[in-house]
């Protein structure tokens, strides 16, 4: 299929952070959606409902609450909407996300990342679904390769459960496009923020923290970086990546890391508040940098980040502040 041309698409995880934006973006584009997710309790249910509720009412968005390592769960569903048309493409963004607790909790990481990853390509197969997109993580680049990161280089040395639950994904992804000429986008995102983002990821973590005087734990010396990249970019370039390729595994990435002292620096200048530090030592699941190269989403899909750190973190700070009521509320450790 391509991206351009209407269809129903399967998109799952889609109240999820990236799965909500890429809902809309996809309603907004004249799709229809067919949404599943758990509303599971990794975090606070409360963000999830808040992204539900910005589309829930387009027409064309059809909800499911499914699990998807239930692979019975998966079919059912799939059957009891299938009066509303054929499914044109499955986009899974339904995962277990974030690096440190893996390493507390990894079958729960296998369960949704590597079982929930082969029901859905199963499904395609049986059901004659031509196109797979799978959102892959720039963690599987380890802490061996050169920076900026490539998609040729080696992603043999995952440090965590998660990334090396990633990793499986991939390679059952491809199995899946030799044996069956699935046409499969793997995107590996590079450190994904925005407003109603994830309130384990540091850009939540800091406006709620500095907003509300708490203090922000940093680990290791600050200097560690990360290529942030705004949730509509995302969006954007994974719906892009539904056009016809063969197998592709495709970086989606700002291009521009960002050091943490110096991320934790805007956060202060925009809610013009100091941050009170608090240091820990690093985590060994965590990598001191990332830095995407884009090179060929820029060839493949003509896509280029749009939205600069300030603007991105300006958009996530407002958003904080008109839901603040219950956003202070929310548990980020």
């Amino acid at each position: 299929m391509t991206s351009a041309a209407p269809a129903r698409i399967l998109v799952t995880g889609c109240a999820g952070f990236i799965g909500a934006r890429v809902c809309q973006t996809l309603l907004g584009r004249g799709h229809s959606v067919l949404g599943f997710d758990s509303l599971n309790d990794a975090y606070d249910p409360r963000l999830k409902r808040w992204r539900l509720d910005q589309f829930r009412s387009f027409p064309g968005f059809d909800f499911q609450m499914v699990d998807i390592s239930d692979r019975f769960s998966v079919s059912r569903s799939l059957d009891e909407a299938s009066n509303r048309g054929m499914i044109s493409a499955v986009i899974n963004l339904a995962a277990r996300a974030g690096v440190r607790y893996s390493v507390e909790n990894p079958w729960a990481y296998y369960e949704t990342n590597v079982t929930g990853t082969l029901n859905l390509l199963e499904l395609c197969r049986s059901r004659d679904i031509p196109k797979f997109v799978l959102a892959s993580s720039s963690s599987l680049y380890g802490k061996e390769n050169s920076l900026p990161y490539r998609e040729d280089q080696g992603t043999d040395g995952p440090l965590s459960p998660y990334a090396a639950s990633k990793k499986a994904a991939e390679t059952l992804c491809y199995t899946y496009h030799h044996l069956y000429g699935l046409d499969v986008t793997v995107f590996r995102y590079f450190t994904v923020y925005g407003p109603a983002g994830r309130p384990d990821m540091v850009p939540f973590r800091l406006a709620q923290w500095i907003s509300e005087d708490r203090p922000v734990i940093v680990y290791g010396d600050g200097t560690q970086s990360r290529d942030f990249t705004y949730v509509d970019d995302i969006a954007r370039g994974t719906v892009a990546g539904l056009r016809p390729l063969g197998y592709e595994v495709v970086n989606l990435g700002s291009d521009r890391p960002v050091t943490l002292i110096d991320l934790i620096e805007l956060f202060e200048s925009l809610l013009g508040k100091k941050a009170v530090l608090s240091y820990a030592p690093p985590h060994p699941a965590d990598v001191t940098a990332t830095w995407a190269d884009i090179g060929k989403a820029r060839r493949l899909m003509d896509w280029t980040p749009e939205t600069d750190l300030r603007s991105g973190v300006a958009a996530l700070v407002a958003w904080y502040r008109q839901q603040r009521s219950w956003a202070k509320d929310v548990a980020t450790l």
